[in-house]
């Protein structure tokens, strides 16, 4: 069974402690909520969800990768986790507990303003 606590320090930070989330680290976390990906994926998944609207570069993707692993947001899925045909050159990511979080603690604070949004009638209704 794996460890829900695997890849948070104990002396992780607050998640309301790093939002707002910038754009592209949103859509990552997002890519990353219900499967694991390799940076290829998460590319193809972020482009799938915007509907092109957002294309990540290789560069910014992998950069973005990094302060996230930094930020103990993202890991590496361990090779041994991997399933066996997978391209062993490719590196596989998943979102850690304080990455789930995070992605939650963000999710919500973007819910709160569409509702404010409505409730102004800046938008007509709430979108399902």
């Amino acid at each position: 069974m794996p460890n829900p606590y695997q890849g948070v320090a104990l002396n992780a930070p607050d998640p309301a402690s790093l939002l707002p989330l910038t754009p592209l680290t949103y859509h990552v976390l997002l890519a990353l909520a219900d499967a694991d990906r390799h940076g290829y994926g998460i590319i193809k998944e972020v482009e799938e969800r915007t509907d092109g609207k957002m294309e990540l570069e290789t560069g910014t993707l992998y950069a973005a990768i990094k302060r996230m692993r930094d930020e103990q947001l993202i890991e590496v899925v361990p090779r041994s986790e991997r399933p066996p045909d997978e391209d062993r050159r490719r590196r596989t990511y998943r979102l850690t507990l304080l990455g789930t979080r995070v992605l939650e603690a963000e999710s919500q604070r973007l819910a709160r303003l569409l509702g404010i949004a409505v409730e102004k009638k800046v938008l007509p209704f709430a979108p399902a």
